[in-house]
């Protein structure tokens, strides 16, 4: 895992990308927010190096996450698992925290093709030709997530004290809105916001923009 640092400044955000995201992509969910924003690249993404064997698994990412000093942090998908993970070990370790699209929470997660994810790509030309580049990397991931849970036990969760956001979607299959639902349910401190939308980082960014702005200035 690398990382990259924009502004300066407390607080110090975390900034964790989902599954085959490009490196303007993972840079999204950082935009506007104050003070310092640490945005991590994992492996197998952008300029790091490709995951080592066994790598892809919520524990081991949310060990690398947890190298990073922060106090507020927000995951998408893959990096919003990988946060729950690190909150049901570490429960006072941030006192804000947004997660985007989680795909999953205790129940395993359904098997998914990179076919999938490439076939939910919309935009412009270069940007689906560099998505698409960046999937073709990821075929152990793919392999290994399936059936792989964030937590065991949900119930871990109520110990977090953190403000929670949960960001969802509506009718996008790879990050079920119940799995939204569920999440904010778990946490004490929960809110959740679903989006009519099955793309809501293409169709409502400047929504979840300003959403994220006022969560993290508090």
């Amino acid at each position: 895992m690398i990382t990259a640092s924009y502004g300066s400044g407390s607080p110090v955000t975390l900034v964790a990308h989902g599954l085959g995201a490009t490196p303007g992509e993972a840079r999204i969910p950082a935009s506007g927010l104050p003070g310092t924003r640490v945005v991590v690249t994992l492996p197998s993404h952008g300029t790091a190096p490709d995951a080592p064997e066994g790598y892809w698994d919520y524990g081991t990412i949310a060990a690398d996450l947890g190298t990073v000093s922060a106090s507020h942090a927000v995951g998408v998908s893959l990096g919003a698992g990988a946060l729950v993970r690190l909150m049901s070990l570490e429960p006072d370790r941030f006192s804000r925290v947004a997660l985007l699209l989680p795909a999953v929470l205790d129940q395993p997660r359904p098997a998914f093709t990179l076919q999938q994810l490439s076939d939910l790509t919309v935009g412009p030309p270069i940007y689906v030709a560099e998505r698409r580049a960046a999937l073709s990397r990821l075929e152990a991931a793919a392999a290994q997530l399936p059936g792989q849970v964030a937590v065991a036990d949900a119930s871990a969760l109520a110990a977090v004290s953190t403000s929670v956001l949960v960001i969802g979607a509506v009718g996008d299959p790879l990050h079920p809105e119940d799995v939204a639902k569920s999440t904010a349910a778990a946490f004490p401190r929960g809110d959740l916001w679903l989006i009519d939308s099955a793309s809501p980082m293409i169709t409502h960014r400047n929504e979840i923009r300003h959403r994220l702005v006022a969560f993290f200035g508090g």
